[in-house]
């Protein structure tokens, strides 16, 4: 939503917003000249919005009981969803679609890395904060060869409302089963979401993907990609000095001793198809060499706070079992020598209850797991569903539940020497302070 809310404010719109609470982000588009409350009230929506009965646009965080939205219904808006809008304005575009249920940030934030650093003009709206340029959004230049590259939302059938010229497709494990019901709904979605590519466009998909989904009864042109394997894969994958350093290669190109500039094995599968995407809307070998080296990331995905000796700590979003295993496998083979310990905190009570064993089995691959309570967002409590069923089934021997409030008394008392914060809910709060805690503990900085 913001980095619609920032499309708008750059092209001469007035924009407003309401958000539950003010947060780093909200201030920032705030600085931009955005106008933001934080409660839901009728009498704040603005009277420019009657005046010329703008364009309202929602997001399905709201819940049905929003006092505005229901308000502005009744006075005959008509609503429309993010993912609606996002469509109508990349349809102007070459639009890149990067979509799956987990991946789909990091490799869209890639590629539009890639093209900028490339010097093609790119417009590009993310699911988090490119570190490269401290936003989620990338105006363009204005050129009449525009390269709009989008975050493809599964949830809430979002995606369906993009037509796009390149699509890719990370991952199609189950998630959002509050929404789908069961994995053939999300992967039935996921088929239709590729009916929507182009007739003259390109599919990039994973070997699991393709399995998955059955790709090969797909008219357009596809392609599958992975780590060592695939028409498009990473070999000779070795860590150096805490990078990741592989080879790229593919039916025409081989890029030898790229070095990856965010750690992890899922981000070496997540730049191969950076890579191929960039190579086939126009980047040389060269450039997307260079542009893979100069990435810094995404906000959140697997951060690092601080880096010394002594302490590593690092910050992930990772909500889904597979993500955390991804994670925490990178994490223990970057530091194979050194203890772990995950704190973690689970969003919404329908995805705990669907995978707590499989949270449980993802999280005992640290040697030490502190558990927070379950973040709701838009979801009411689920009788008998709490942290405590993953809790339970963990199989780590040192393991405690906790509250945010108590969790810096109690890290006050561990010997600490890796340690991670995980999930998509509030958890972020906490980083600043536990950094402060680290440093002062550890003579940091």
């Amino acid at each position: 939503m913001s980095a619609l809310a920032r499309w708008f404010n750059a092209n001469g719109f007035k924009v407003y917003g309401y958000d539950r609470t003010e947060t780093p982000l909200t201030k920032e588009l705030f600085k931009e000249g955005i106008s933001i409350h934080y409660e839901d009230q009728i009498d704040l929506i603005p009277n420019q919005l009657y005046d010329g009965k703008g364009l309202v646009i929602i997001t399905p965080a709201i819940p049905k009981s929003h006092k505005q939205m229901n308000h502005l219904k009744d006075q005959g808006f008509e609503l429309h969803k993010r993912s609606q809008i996002l469509g109508m304005i990349s349809d102007q575009f070459t639009t890149v679609a990067v979509a799956g249920t987990h991946g789909k940030t990091t490799t869209s934030s890639m590629i539009a890395h890639l093209l900028k650093s490339a010097g093609l003009d790119v417009t590009a709206f993310l699911g988090g904060i490119a570190t490269n340029y401290n936003t989620n959004f990338i105006a363009n230049r204005g050129s009449d060869k525009v390269i709009a590259v989008v975050e493809a939302d599964e949830f809430d059938r979002s995606f369906l409302t993009l037509h796009p010229d390149i699509a890719v497709i990370t991952s199609t494990d189950a998630d959002h089963l509050d929404i789908y019901g069961n994995k053939d709904a999300l992967k039935d979605s996921f088929k239709a979401f590729i009916k929507q590519v182009k007739a003259a466009g390109k599919l990039f998909v994973t070997e699991a993907v393709a399995n998955d989904l059955d790709v090969s009864n797909t008219k357009i042109f596809n392609r599958t990609y992975g780590l060592n394997r695939g028409q498009f894969f990473a070999s000779n994958i070795t860590i150096v000095d805490g990078f990741f350093v592989f080879n790229y290669c593919d039916e025409q190109y081989n890029i030898d001793n790229i070095k990856l500039g965010v750690p992890g094995f899922h981000n070496v599968e997540n730049a191969v198809v950076a890579i191929a995407v960039a190579l086939a809307l126009g980047a040389s070998p060269e450039e997307v060499k260079a542009g893979i080296e100069s990435y810094t990331g995404v906000k959140r995905r697997f951060e690092y706070i601080l880096r010394s000796e002594q302490i590593v700590f690092v910050d992930d979003y990772a909500h889904h079992p597979t993500e955390i295993e991804a994670f925490l496998k990178s994490l223990k083979a970057l530091y194979p020598d050194r203890k772990i310990t995950a704190i973690f905190q689970p969003h919404l009570y329908t995805r705990t209850r669907d995978f707590m064993d499989g949270f449980a089995e993802s999280l005992s691959l640290a040697d030490e797991v502190i558990l927070l309570g379950i973040y709701p967002a838009r979801e009411a409590p689920i009788p008998g569903i709490t942290s405590e069923v993953i809790f339970e089934k963990l199989q780590v021997s040192a393991k405690v539940s906790t509250t945010k409030s108590e969790l810096e008394g109690l890290l006050a008392d561990k010997d600490l020497e890796v340690v991670a914060t995980i999930g998509a809910g509030d958890i972020d709060q906490l980083v600043s302070p536990i950094k402060q805690q680290l440093e002062r503990r550890y003579h940091v900085g």
